[in-house]
């Protein structure tokens, strides 16, 4: 039998190494697959054998005698030489493909045995280009003939040339046609892909053997055989087909630019995609005139009318996604997110989560309409987005109707049971009828038959269909995706579903402007969206940073899920995300967006560079200017040195160790280095010219100094550049210290005589008795300072007392001073000079700092050290090597930046010593001020500093161990003022209660200390006093637990608080008056808050009364024996939560089992809830979005934007 069509092992050969004759060797290691052209071999393929349906029939020996007539003829044997029956069989499975030109070409290969490592076959042509096939006789580095379909321009294919083919190669037997092998493949040929087929063809053993297959003879026979080359030149109608998208330009492709997927946004990316692509949604829509000849419309204006001169800052949403625009616009590369999800306050947690795109559809709608209000575009995306329904209940056989009109967004369609949109928009408006057991109970009319349902009242310029392709399985206990086939058209008329009474002035009918798709299942996917960007333009597929055109049937038909068809017999496809596999699609819409084909001119508008904001272009121009200047910069680095200046000035002014603190910044600290950057061209002396002109002197008069690190790691001045011809770097590489950069100090003369400076060194004088340059630091014992005083020359062979005279004279003070010497010789080592040692005995040397300080009495050391000062030098530079500073924030102040200060402390100081510090800066007794660590990722406190007064702040911020897993900062604490010692606080139990002063709306935490032992009768009076309530609402006050967002218990007066632990949190409240004048057969339910599922909780639960009965109670109308109609169940929950308007509007109400939390049972205004909510044990439900969600440790999961 042939060989299976699908029986290449290895595809590509690219151009590598080359062979001894110059021929290509390459390995099977070093090839690569395109996963566009890629081929599967039947050995990789997991087959399944289908069994037959029904019985299995049972044949026994005597039945394979019996003649149930003549036996069917045996198929013809397939010749390869037939080459049209060949072509049919090659080329059965070509899907969609286009076919341009086709081509069949045979080369009658001769003396296999003595050919050349690699031959080529005849040129021939198809579709303008010619080819040829590459053959390898003896293999290409492997056993098995190698056969390569090849381009074969004499020169190298132009760069842009290229083209697509599906071909075949069969090797065959001209004296024999029906012995045969075949392959077949697919590829774009392109200048630099030329060549492209099977490098493991056949065996060579099997090919020269004596029986092929099974047959009589081998198919290479005599030493030939015939290869027969089948080409289709295949249209391109996406210019991407088969692409290997290696330095794939999607700008240049298609006009329009991806944005970057940060790790798991290409859901937000496909959004984004979706509202850029929508116009008007960025700028000032052009007005458009009304159906019949009306008025023209207001323009609508969208998100560049969000005024944001003001407020341009990266961490405002709105200007974020302005620049995400105007860089989508302008940009010629994908562009990254970063900065808007860094604006929503998303961080790396988020990043890699993927999200409900219809829940972060609605949250940045409601996030535009907040910076909106109030300006131009105010409204702009109601316009454009939002449509009416109209939910109601009709009676049959009375004139009554009870409906309400509300506002939509998007409209959310049920996959599952239904084939298309329009079976989907019928099962959303169907009507329920309401009779027998179930009537309505009309006000006015009693119990009445009725037609309970929605229908819509308008639908809006834009329409987005949200397609509930996730739904949870019962069976299963688990969210799925529902890959049921579900077709939706180009055109769709909306009208059939519009009430009568709704304005038909204008055709409802909506153009197909884009497809949102998902590929995979519920736990793992791929999101990218299919664009319509003009009105009769094409469709483009937006896949992250990659643009590429799509053809109407990828962007429709392809997304409608459903089953596979039955390729090559296979099982299925494998699924690339959960590599299963399959044998129905895992890529489907999931949201559809439509414009209203009368509005497309006004929601497509073109929009051109000025209608961008100018202050945007502005800023961004800027910083692409500054972008370039940094490139440029770094292009330009080697040409540069970067050199630090010091001056006596700077000098004067530097308290610390050594001359100064090189890794100062010039901006903050006036005693820092000058920094320069100059070409590495630039002359010792004219560098000197430069910085004496800074410095307003006569460069004549200046010269500098090479400084050096020494051994004992200080920096001082070496020697001076003498040699002013020399360049800079050649000065730095000959003096200078390496990785530290170009380090100098000035000096100025003090002496000049006819324009000429004199320099002290360069005097006639005795080598032995040189002048030593010395620079002098000056500790004021008094002030607690050590700054510089200047530098002065001596000579080596004088003695160290003679140093005095000088520093008098420089200080200004009286001759009978008295002096305490100390060289600094390193940070950790200060020695005491002796007065009667020559600097040459003390081995004093250029550059070396010598400490001065007054000698003062015992009383006034005494003084000193009482007050925490320093008296002697060598104590100062200790505290100098161990200065800290240390920020301190209070833990609770609504203003921590604005109330936080710093201090610098020794790291050697105890703790009684530290918190004596702080407690004299806020003016508070150290004994009740407590400290907390710093989390260094979070920045919120971590652990409490125990008051150890043998700890040493050291310790404290950066102890040996740190617990909790995260590390903390080490150069800050949060402090908390106490109205007690800490000594006192260890018999207390902090208690954090949130009291709920209106509704559930309004939060007010306060921090009470309560004896361990003690009861919540203690805490009650002390939360009354902090709360500021007045005696009237004291004894009314009710105190519940709450974990995990949902009422644990109540607490009563007599619980203990011991039994309070820290993982829970307390609500207080005013008991409402309906709950204390509740009828006999009232009963309370708890109620919390959620997001689409009872796990995904939030918000501040409570505790609210269900009124089962009516009249007997002297209820209103609407409560009957039947109980109370939901209708009013929420007007009550809207005073009882103080929730109010539209965000009380968009709350869904369901009734929850607490035990298994299972899908929530949905009230409509008719629903009673007692009779509902049955079990003691129900919950009652609040679904809506967590409007205070933020990244803020304990939350559950979900999306946000701040």
């Amino acid at each position: 039998m042939p060989t299976p069509q699908l029986s290449g092992r290895l595809l590509s050969r690219p151009r590598a190494d080359k062979m001894a004759d110059g021929s290509p060797d390459v390995g099977i290691d070093d090839l690569q697959l395109s996963d566009t052209a890629m081929l599967v071999d039947p050995d990789d393929l997991d087959v399944v054998e289908e069994q037959p349906d029904g019985d299995v029939a049972i044949v026994g020996p005597d039945q394979l005698d019996q003649d149930d007539g003549p036996a069917p003829e045996p198929e013809p044997a397939l010749l390869a030489d037939n080459h049209e029956a060949m072509k049919a069989k090659l080329f059965q499975d070509s899907g969609d493909l286009e076919i341009e030109t086709e081509a069949v070409s045979t080369w009658k290969i001769e003396g296999w045995r003595h050919l050349k490592k690699k031959e080529h076959g005849p040129i021939f042509e198809c579709g303008g280009h010619p080819w040829r096939v590459l053959f390898f006789p003896y293999g290409n580095s492997v056993e098995f003939a190698s056969f390569y379909l090849e381009q074969a321009h004499e020169d190298k294919a132009p760069e842009d040339w290229y083209a697509c083919v599906q071909f075949a190669l069969v090797l065959w037997n001209p004296k024999d046609p029906s012995i045969y092998a075949s392959h077949t493949a697919t590829h774009r040929f392109t200048a630099d892909e030329g060549d492209w087929g099977f490098t493991r063809y056949a065996e060579l053993r099997k090919l020269f053997g004596t029986r092929w297959e099974g047959r009589e003879r081998p198919l290479v026979e005599d030493d030939g055989a015939n290869m027969t080359a089948y080409l289709r030149i295949v249209k391109d109608p996406t210019g991407v087909l088969w692409h290997n998208f290696l330095n794939y330009d999607s700008k240049k492709e298609t006009g329009y630019v991806g944005l970057r997927n940060q790790g798991a946004t290409c859901y937000l990316n496909s959004l984004l995609q979706s509202l850029y692509f929508t116009n008007a949604f960025r700028k000032v829509g052009l007005p458009f005139p009304r159906a019949l000849g009306g008025p023209l419309a207001d323009p609508a204006q969208a998100v560049y009318q969000i005024p944001t001169q003001s407020e341009d800052t990266l961490t405002n949403s709105a200007y974020t996604l302005q620049r995400l625009f105007y860089l989508l616009q302008s940009s010629n590369d994908a562009v990254p997110t970063a900065e808007l999800t860094r604006s929503f306050g998303w961080e790396t947690k988020q990043i890699f989560e993927q999200q409900d795109v219809q829940e972060l559809s609605r949250i940045l709608m409601e996030r535009l309409e907040e910076k909106m209000k109030g300006t131009e575009a105010e409204n702009a995306l109601a316009k454009l987005f939002v449509g009416k329904t109209k939910t109601y209940v009709s009676c049959i056989d009375v004139d009554y109707e009870s409906s309400r009109i509300e506002d939509f967004w998007d409209v959310q369609l049920n996959v599952s049971g239904n084939k298309d949109l329009d079976d989907s928009f019928r099962d959303y408006v169907q009507v329920e009828t309401m009779d027998g057991e179930n009537k309505y109970f009309a006000e006015g009319h009693g119990l009445q038959d009725a037609r309970k349902g929605v229908i819509f009242e308008s639908f809006p310029q834009v329409l987005h269909l949200q397609l509930k392709r996730f739904e949870y399985d019962i069976n299963r206990d688990a969210m799925m995706k529902v890959n049921d086939r579900y077709e939706f058209p180009e055109t769709f008329d909306a009208s059939p579903y519009l009430s009568d009474e709704a304005d038909r002035s204008e055709p409802y009918v909506y153009r197909l402007h884009g497809v949102l798709v998902h590929s995979g299942d519920f736990n793992a996917g791929h999101y990218y969206a299919f664009l319509k960007p003009t009105k009769d333009g094409h469709f483009y597929k937006f896949d992250d940073d990659r643009v590429t055109r799509a053809t109407l049937k990828e962007a429709i038909e392809d997304n409608f899920g459903g089953e596979y068809g039955a390729a090559n017999g296979a099982a299925g496809m494998r699924n690339p995300y959960t590599r299963t596999l399959s044998t129905k699609r895992s890529m489907s819409a999931y949201m559809l967006v439509y414009i209203r084909q009368s509005r497309l001119d006004s929601v497509l508008l073109d929009l051109a560079p000025e209608d961008t904001p100018s202050h945007l272009q502005r800023k961004l121009d800027e910083e692409r200017e500054t972008r370039r200047l940094q490139r440029q910069a770094r292009e330009e680095e080697h040409l540069y040195l970067s050199v630090g200046v010091i001056t006596d000035d700077i000098f004067r002014q530097y308290q610390g160790l050594d001359l100064a603190d090189w890794e100062a910044e010039p901006d903050q600290d006036p005693a820092a280095p000058r920094p320069y950057r100059i070409l590495r061209t630039t002359t010792v002396g004219q560098f000197t010219r430069r910085v004496a002109e800074d410095l307003g002197r006569d460069p004549a008069h200046a010269r500098l100094w090479v400084m050096v690190n020494r051994q004992n790691k200080t920096t001082r001045p070496d020697q001076p550049l003498m040699d002013v011809e020399a360049t800079v770097d050649e000065a730095y590489v000959k003096n200078g210290t390496k990785n530290t950069g170009f380090r100098v100090w000035v000096e100025l003369a003090d002496r000049v005589e006819a324009g000429r400076a004199l320099w002290p060194d360069m005097q006639p004088q005795t080598t032995k008795n040189a002048p030593v340059l010395l620079f002098l630091k000056c500790f004021d014992a008094e002030a607690q300072t050590l700054k510089g005083a200047g530098h002065i020359y001596i000579r080596k062979h004088d003695k160290v007392c003679e140093l005095a005279p000088p520093i008098l004279q420089l200080m200004g003070w009286p001759a009978d001073t008295t002096l305490k010497l100390h060289e600094e010789i390193k940070p950790s080592m200060i020695e005491p000079m002796k007065s009667n040692q020559t600097l040459n005995q003390a081995e004093i040397q250029d550059g070396d700092v010598v400490c001065f300080q007054k000698t003062l009495s015992d009383k006034e050391n005494e003084a000193i050290r009482a007050a925490g000062g320093y008296a002697d030098a060598r104590d100062f530079y200790d505290y100098l090597c161990n200065r800290l500073t240390v920020r301190f924030t209070p833990r609770w102040s609504q203003d921590r930046e604005g109330d936080s200060f710093e201090l610098a402390l020794s790291k050697k100081m105890l703790y009684d010593q530290f918190a004596a510090k702080v407690g004299e800066r806020v003016r508070a007794p150290a004994t009740h001020i407590r400290f907390f660590t710093v989390n260094a990722t979070t920045g919120n406190a971590k652990t409490t500093v125990k008051p150890n007064p043998n700890t040493t702040l050291q310790h404290v911020l950066t102890p040996q161990y740190t617990y909790g897993g995260a590390s903390q900062l080490p150069n800050a604490l949060f402090y908390e003022v106490l109205d007690l010692s800490l000594s006192e606080l260890e018999t207390k139990k902090n208690l954090k209660i949130t009291w709920l002063s209106e509704g559930i709306t309004k939060e007010e935490t306060f921090d009470i200390l309560v004896a361990k032992n003690g009861v919540m009768a203690d805490v009650l009076p002390m939360l009354k006093r902090k709360a500021g309530l007045d005696d009237g609402t004291a004894p009314h006050i009710r105190v519940y637990e709450v974990h995990t967002a949902k009422v644990y218990k109540e607490l009563g007066e007599s619980y203990g608080v011991a039994g309070i632990n820290e993982f829970v949190s307390l609500y207080a409240e005013r008991v409402p008056e309906e709950e204390e004048d509740a009828a006999e057969d009232d009963r309370a339910i708890f109620a919390f808050h959620f997001n689409k599922e009872p796990s995904k909780a939030h918000g501040v639960p409570f505790k609210f009364l269900v009124k089962p009965v009516g009249p007997l109670h002297g209820l209103p109308t609407s409560l009957t024996d039947q109980g109370e109609v939901f209708k009013e169940t929420r007007s009550r929950l809207e005073k009882r939560t103080g929730i109010k308007g539209k965000q009380f509007e968009k709350i869904k109400f369901a009734v929850v089992q607490r035990i298994s939390y299972s899908k929530p049972i949905y009230l409509n205004d008719d629903d009673i809830l007692s009779d509902v909510a049955t079990d003691g044990e129900d919950l009652l439900g609040l679904d809506h979005v967590d409007r205070s969600r933020g990244p803020v440790a304990g939350r559950g999961d979900g999306v946000f934007i701040r």
